[in-house]
């Protein structure tokens, strides 16, 4: 699939990797999946859509030993939104890739499908996000205009930190695009592709699938 030209154009990438992987009991951006750790391994995948270097958020001392650019995050401990509104403010892209460090089923194939729809999106269209059968939504492997730099700083100094309400502000504001289940179940059948990996046994199932996967 090609990219489209208006997304690639001005598209910028950020990973977010601000957790303290309490759950997993070590860093796990840098646990290795399919021979890489897992942040070089999402850095790669942003950056065949991206215009520009991927820039991932907060984790300066812990990924001095790899050759990523890191940002630090404005707000860390406000969870991921206030990495969200980090990246916004960062950029000189009008539309942005956030990614969570920590998604090893994402594939090439669906970050160029949902770059593509971005830039094919309405004009006031300011995100497109996956959406859930749940009505809930993957707003950490989603697409967002530099505009909602300032919903998300907002959100943030007022104390609302559930990126759920972020995403479905921007919903009722009719600013967001979803994609739906149906769409992108087309690139993973077994729905596991915003599955991420908060344990050690996510860990495990994540390298036993991609080592199946990349199986002939």
């Amino acid at each position: 699939m090609n990219v489209s030209p208006t997304a690639g154009a001005g598209l910028a990438a950020f990973v977010l990797a601000g957790g303290k992987s309490s759950r997993m009991g070590s860093d796990k951006a840098l646990l290795e999946i399919a021979g890489e750790p897992l942040i070089l391994r999402t850095v790669r995948l942003a950056s065949t859509v991206a215009s520009s270097n991927v820039r991932v958020v907060g984790g300066a001392q812990r990924f001095a030993h790899l050759a990523i650019e890191t940002i630090e995050d404005d707000s860390p401990d406000h969870g991921p939104l206030g990495g969200i509104a980090t990246a916004l403010r960062a950029t000189a892209a009008e539309w942005n890739l956030i990614l969570a460090c920590d998604l090893p089923y994402l594939t090439r194939e669906w970050l160029e499908f949902l770059v593509a729809r971005a830039g094919n999106a309405a004009h006031s269209t300011d995100a497109v996000v996956p959406a859930t059968r749940h009505q809930n939504y993957e707003p950490l492997c989603a697409v967002y205009r530099k505009c909602c730099a300032t919903d998300a700083a907002s959100a943030v100094a007022s104390g609302h930190l559930r990126v759920q309400e972020f995403v479905a502000a921007l919903h009722t504001a009719g600013r967001l695009e979803p994609v739906e289940l149906a769409e992108w179940k087309r690139f993973d059948s077994t729905g596991r592709l915003f599955k991420n990996m908060n344990e050690p046994g996510d860990f495990d199932e994540a390298r036993r699938a991609l080592r199946e996967r990349a199986e002939p």
